[in-house]
Protein backbone atom coordinates (compact mmCIF):
# COMPACT_ATOMS: atom_id res chain seq x y z
CA UNK A 1 0.00 0.00 0.00
CA UNK A 2 1.29 3.46 -0.92
CA UNK A 3 0.35 6.00 1.76
CA UNK A 4 2.37 9.21 1.93
CA UNK A 5 3.77 9.85 5.42
CA UNK A 6 1.94 13.20 5.64
CA UNK A 7 -1.47 11.61 4.98
CA UNK A 8 -3.83 10.97 7.89
CA UNK A 9 -5.82 7.73 7.66
CA UNK A 10 -8.20 7.03 10.52
CA UNK A 11 -8.33 3.65 12.17
CA UNK A 12 -11.22 1.68 10.71
CA UNK A 13 -10.86 2.91 7.12
CA UNK A 14 -10.78 0.05 4.60
CA UNK A 15 -8.08 0.64 1.99
CA UNK A 16 -6.83 -2.16 -0.31
CA UNK A 17 -3.10 -2.52 -0.91
CA UNK A 18 -3.58 -1.48 -4.55
CA UNK A 19 -4.64 2.06 -3.59
CA UNK A 20 -2.36 5.10 -3.50
CA UNK A 21 -2.86 7.96 -1.05
CA UNK A 22 -0.87 11.12 -1.70
CA UNK A 23 0.49 13.83 0.57
CA UNK A 24 -1.71 15.64 3.09
CA UNK A 25 -4.83 13.56 2.36
CA UNK A 26 -7.34 12.84 5.12
CA UNK A 27 -9.38 9.62 5.15
CA UNK A 28 -12.12 9.11 7.74
CA UNK A 29 -12.82 6.05 9.83
CA UNK A 30 -15.93 4.95 7.88
CA UNK A 31 -14.43 5.19 4.40
CA UNK A 32 -14.30 2.01 2.30
CA UNK A 33 -12.31 2.13 -0.95
CA UNK A 34 -12.24 -0.39 -3.79
CA UNK A 35 -9.16 -1.57 -5.63
CA UNK A 36 -6.73 0.78 -7.40
CA UNK A 37 -8.18 4.06 -6.15
CA UNK A 38 -5.84 7.07 -6.24
CA UNK A 39 -5.85 10.17 -4.05
CA UNK A 40 -3.51 12.82 -5.46
CA UNK A 41 -2.90 15.29 -2.61
CA UNK A 42 -4.92 17.27 -0.04
CA UNK A 43 -7.99 15.09 -0.68
CA UNK A 44 -10.61 14.73 2.08
CA UNK A 45 -12.73 11.57 2.20
CA UNK A 46 -15.20 11.67 5.08
CA UNK A 47 -18.35 10.10 6.48
CA UNK A 48 -19.86 6.74 5.58
CA UNK A 49 -18.35 6.72 2.11
CA UNK A 50 -18.07 3.63 -0.07
CA UNK A 51 -16.20 3.91 -3.38
CA UNK A 52 -15.75 1.24 -6.05
CA UNK A 53 -12.65 0.39 -8.06
CA UNK A 54 -10.30 2.68 -9.98
CA UNK A 55 -11.66 6.00 -8.79
CA UNK A 56 -9.25 8.92 -8.97
CA UNK A 57 -9.61 11.88 -6.63
CA UNK A 58 -7.67 14.99 -7.63
CA UNK A 59 -6.25 17.63 -5.31
CA UNK A 60 -8.50 19.40 -2.80
CA UNK A 61 -11.59 17.32 -3.56
CA UNK A 62 -13.86 16.94 -0.50
CA UNK A 63 -15.99 13.83 -0.82
CA UNK A 64 -18.58 12.47 1.62
CA UNK A 65 -18.65 15.67 3.64
CA UNK A 66 -21.60 16.71 5.81
CA UNK A 67 -24.58 18.07 3.84
CA UNK A 68 -25.17 21.79 3.61
CA UNK A 69 -28.53 21.51 5.32
CA UNK A 70 -29.48 23.26 8.54
CA UNK A 71 -31.59 20.26 9.57
CA UNK A 72 -28.62 17.89 9.50
CA UNK A 73 -27.66 16.85 13.03
CA UNK A 74 -24.78 14.46 12.45
CA UNK A 75 -26.78 11.36 11.50
CA UNK A 76 -24.75 8.53 9.87
CA UNK A 77 -25.93 9.12 6.30
CA UNK A 78 -24.08 7.79 3.26
CA UNK A 79 -22.38 8.45 -0.06
CA UNK A 80 -21.74 5.66 -2.56
CA UNK A 81 -19.56 5.93 -5.68
CA UNK A 82 -19.29 3.37 -8.48
CA UNK A 83 -16.16 2.52 -10.48
CA UNK A 84 -13.82 4.43 -12.81
CA UNK A 85 -14.82 7.95 -11.86
CA UNK A 86 -12.57 11.00 -12.22
CA UNK A 87 -13.26 13.49 -9.42
CA UNK A 88 -11.35 16.63 -10.31
CA UNK A 89 -9.92 19.50 -8.27
CA UNK A 90 -12.05 21.19 -5.59
CA UNK A 91 -15.11 19.01 -6.22
CA UNK A 92 -17.46 18.70 -3.24
CA UNK A 93 -19.95 15.85 -2.86
CA UNK A 94 -22.19 15.78 0.22
CA UNK A 95 -23.57 12.68 1.87
CA UNK A 96 -27.33 12.37 2.31
CA UNK A 97 -29.79 13.63 4.89
CA UNK A 98 -32.36 11.67 6.87
CA UNK A 99 -35.20 13.65 5.30
CA UNK A 100 -33.97 12.91 1.79
CA UNK A 101 -33.42 9.19 2.15
CA UNK A 102 -29.98 9.40 3.72
CA UNK A 103 -28.02 8.45 0.62
CA UNK A 104 -26.20 10.31 -2.15
CA UNK A 105 -25.09 8.15 -5.10
CA UNK A 106 -22.76 8.51 -8.07
CA UNK A 107 -22.61 5.81 -10.75
CA UNK A 108 -19.62 4.60 -12.77
CA UNK A 109 -17.56 6.13 -15.53
CA UNK A 110 -18.38 9.73 -14.62
CA UNK A 111 -16.23 12.82 -15.17
CA UNK A 112 -16.86 15.35 -12.41
CA UNK A 113 -14.87 18.44 -13.40
CA UNK A 114 -13.24 21.05 -11.17
CA UNK A 115 -15.30 23.05 -8.66
CA UNK A 116 -18.46 21.00 -9.23
CA UNK A 117 -20.81 20.56 -6.27
CA UNK A 118 -23.17 17.59 -5.86
CA UNK A 119 -25.62 18.30 -3.06
CA UNK A 120 -27.11 15.91 -0.53
CA UNK A 121 -29.44 13.09 -1.59
CA UNK A 122 -28.62 13.59 -5.27
CA UNK A 123 -28.35 10.62 -7.61
CA UNK A 124 -25.97 10.62 -10.56
CA UNK A 125 -26.14 7.86 -13.18
CA UNK A 126 -23.42 6.20 -15.24
CA UNK A 127 -21.31 8.00 -17.82
CA UNK A 128 -22.39 11.47 -16.66
CA UNK A 129 -20.24 14.55 -17.34
CA UNK A 130 -20.56 17.51 -14.99
CA UNK A 131 -18.46 20.35 -16.39
CA UNK A 132 -16.55 22.93 -14.34
CA UNK A 133 -18.57 24.62 -11.60
CA UNK A 134 -21.81 22.79 -12.26
CA UNK A 135 -23.73 23.10 -8.98
CA UNK A 136 -26.42 20.59 -8.12
CA UNK A 137 -28.62 21.47 -5.17
CA UNK A 138 -29.95 18.70 -2.97
CA UNK A 139 -32.23 15.94 -4.29
CA UNK A 140 -31.19 16.35 -7.94
CA UNK A 141 -31.26 13.33 -10.28
CA UNK A 142 -28.96 13.21 -13.31
CA UNK A 143 -29.61 10.14 -15.43
CA UNK A 144 -27.17 8.08 -17.51
CA UNK A 145 -24.93 9.80 -20.07
CA UNK A 146 -26.30 13.27 -19.48
CA UNK A 147 -23.96 16.27 -19.78
CA UNK A 148 -24.34 19.34 -17.55
CA UNK A 149 -22.36 22.30 -18.87
CA UNK A 150 -20.05 24.63 -16.99
CA UNK A 151 -21.50 27.14 -14.51
CA UNK A 152 -24.95 25.52 -14.54
CA UNK A 153 -26.97 25.81 -11.31
CA UNK A 154 -29.62 23.09 -10.92
CA UNK A 155 -32.55 23.65 -8.55
CA UNK A 156 -33.54 21.17 -5.86
CA UNK A 157 -35.61 18.14 -6.92
CA UNK A 158 -34.94 18.63 -10.64
CA UNK A 159 -34.45 15.60 -12.86
CA UNK A 160 -32.16 15.58 -15.89
CA UNK A 161 -33.05 12.85 -18.35
CA UNK A 162 -30.78 10.35 -20.08
CA UNK A 163 -28.54 11.62 -22.89
CA UNK A 164 -29.54 15.25 -22.30
CA UNK A 165 -27.00 17.98 -23.04
CA UNK A 166 -27.22 21.27 -21.15
CA UNK A 167 -25.22 24.22 -22.48
CA UNK A 168 -22.91 26.21 -20.21
CA UNK A 169 -24.41 28.85 -17.92
CA UNK A 170 -27.98 27.53 -18.16
CA UNK A 171 -30.10 27.82 -15.02
CA UNK A 172 -32.20 24.69 -14.49
CA UNK A 173 -35.40 25.09 -12.47
CA UNK A 174 -37.51 22.36 -14.14
CA UNK A 175 -36.89 18.86 -15.42
CA UNK A 176 -34.69 18.55 -18.51
CA UNK A 177 -36.04 16.35 -21.29
CA UNK A 178 -34.00 13.23 -22.07
CA UNK A 179 -32.18 13.28 -25.43
CA UNK A 180 -32.54 17.07 -25.59
CA UNK A 181 -30.31 20.07 -26.19
CA UNK A 182 -31.14 22.76 -23.64
CA UNK A 183 -29.35 26.09 -23.48
CA UNK A 184 -29.47 29.63 -22.10
CA UNK A 185 -28.65 30.79 -25.64
CA UNK A 186 -32.17 29.68 -26.57
CA UNK A 187 -33.80 31.43 -23.59
CA UNK A 188 -33.43 28.38 -21.35
CA UNK A 189 -35.46 26.26 -23.77
CA UNK A 190 -35.04 22.78 -25.13
CA UNK A 191 -34.39 23.50 -28.79
CA UNK A 192 -33.89 20.10 -30.35
CA UNK A 193 -32.58 16.58 -30.22
CA UNK A 194 -29.04 15.80 -29.04
CA UNK A 195 -28.40 14.10 -32.39
CA UNK A 196 -24.60 14.15 -32.29
CA UNK A 197 -24.52 12.75 -28.76
CA UNK A 198 -26.97 10.00 -29.66
CA UNK A 199 -24.98 9.02 -32.74
CA UNK A 200 -21.84 8.78 -30.63
CA UNK A 201 -23.68 6.47 -28.25
CA UNK A 202 -24.70 4.13 -31.05
CA UNK A 203 -28.31 5.12 -31.67
CA UNK A 204 -29.57 3.90 -35.04
CA UNK A 205 -30.97 6.25 -37.72
CA UNK A 206 -34.44 4.81 -37.13
CA UNK A 207 -34.25 5.46 -33.38
CA UNK A 208 -33.12 9.03 -33.98
CA UNK A 209 -35.92 9.55 -36.53
CA UNK A 210 -38.53 8.34 -34.03
CA UNK A 211 -37.18 10.63 -31.33
CA UNK A 212 -37.05 13.61 -33.70
CA UNK A 213 -40.72 13.11 -34.53
CA UNK A 214 -41.58 13.02 -30.81
CA UNK A 215 -39.52 16.14 -30.14
CA UNK A 216 -41.26 18.04 -32.91
CA UNK A 217 -44.54 17.36 -31.17
CA UNK A 218 -43.19 18.46 -27.79
CA UNK A 219 -41.04 21.46 -28.68
CA UNK A 220 -41.66 22.43 -32.30
CA UNK A 221 -45.42 22.50 -32.63
CA UNK A 222 -48.31 24.59 -31.35
CA UNK A 223 -49.61 21.69 -29.27
CA UNK A 224 -49.62 21.96 -25.48
CA UNK A 225 -47.93 19.23 -23.46
CA UNK A 226 -51.06 17.09 -23.08
CA UNK A 227 -51.77 17.22 -26.79
CA UNK A 228 -48.13 16.42 -27.61
CA UNK A 229 -48.24 13.39 -25.31
CA UNK A 230 -51.37 12.14 -27.08
CA UNK A 231 -49.54 12.39 -30.40
CA UNK A 232 -46.49 10.61 -29.00
CA UNK A 233 -48.62 7.85 -27.48
CA UNK A 234 -50.19 7.29 -30.89
CA UNK A 235 -46.69 6.72 -32.29
CA UNK A 236 -45.99 4.30 -29.44
CA UNK A 237 -49.17 2.41 -30.26
CA UNK A 238 -47.97 2.22 -33.87
CA UNK A 239 -44.73 0.56 -32.74
CA UNK A 240 -42.33 3.33 -31.75
CA UNK A 241 -39.44 2.00 -29.65
CA UNK A 242 -38.45 2.03 -26.00
CA UNK A 243 -36.70 5.41 -26.22
CA UNK A 244 -39.87 7.19 -27.29
CA UNK A 245 -41.82 5.36 -24.59
CA UNK A 246 -39.28 6.46 -21.95
CA UNK A 247 -39.53 10.06 -23.19
CA UNK A 248 -43.32 9.99 -22.82
CA UNK A 249 -43.10 8.45 -19.33
CA UNK A 250 -40.54 11.07 -18.31
CA UNK A 251 -42.89 13.90 -19.24
CA UNK A 252 -45.92 12.23 -17.67
CA UNK A 253 -44.09 11.60 -14.38
CA UNK A 254 -42.46 15.02 -14.07
CA UNK A 255 -43.14 16.70 -10.73
CA UNK A 256 -41.74 20.14 -11.59
CA UNK A 257 -42.75 20.31 -15.25
CA UNK A 258 -40.32 20.02 -18.14
CA UNK A 259 -38.31 22.65 -20.00
CA UNK A 260 -39.81 22.87 -23.50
Amino acid sequence: MSIHPTAIVAEGAVIPASCAIGPYCTVGAHVVLGEQCELDSHVVLDGHLTAGNKNRFFSFACIGIAPQDLKYAGEPTRLTLGDNNDIREYVTISRGTVGGGGHTTVGSGCLIMAYTHIGHDSHIGDGVILANSATLAGHVTVEDFAVVGALCPVHQFCRIGKYAYIGGGTTITQDVLPYSLTSIERNNHAYGLNKVGLERRGFTPDQIKELRTAFRALTGSKMNTSQALEAINEKIAEGAGDHVRYLAEFVQNSQRGVIK
